[in-house]
């Protein structure tokens, strides 16, 4: 069992900064893959960044790319968001996930969800 816990969501400007962090309990945290997804108002979740157990394979969705940066760090047993250059397009509850294999439909664990809402 893996209990995801996000952090770091607030409201912040366009063209901010904010960093997302979830923290992960037991001790196979650096045996699953990392991922955040993200759902605005009215959408579907959509998948945002993914980061294999090693930290060596990233992917970050075509919307984010180069904004936005997924990191790990094993010893600490949290993922990192780290979002720059935010838009109001960016405004969503931002939730992390933990999985074995199979990105982005087959996910394991899910965390609470964090706000994050960018004004114009």
């Amino acid at each position: 069992q893996v209990q995801l816990v996000e952090s770091g969501g607030g409201l912040m400007q366009a063209g901010g900064s904010l960093r997302l962090s979830c923290a992960a309990s037991g001790r196979t945290f650096s045996s699953y893959a990392m991922g955040w997804f993200r759902q605005a108002p009215g959408k579907e979740r959509e998948p945002v960044a993914t980061i294999n157990w090693s930290g060596r394979n990233i992917y970050h969705a075509d919307s984010v790319k180069g904004r936005f940066t997924i990191s790990r760090d094993n010893a600490k047993n949290t993922v990192y968001l780290q979002m720059n250059s935010l838009k109001p397009d960016d405004t969503a509850v931002y939730y992390c996930a933990a999985y074995r294999s199979g990105w982005p439909n087959e996910i394991d664990y899910w965390g609470q969800g964090t706000q994050v809402t960018v004004s114009s």
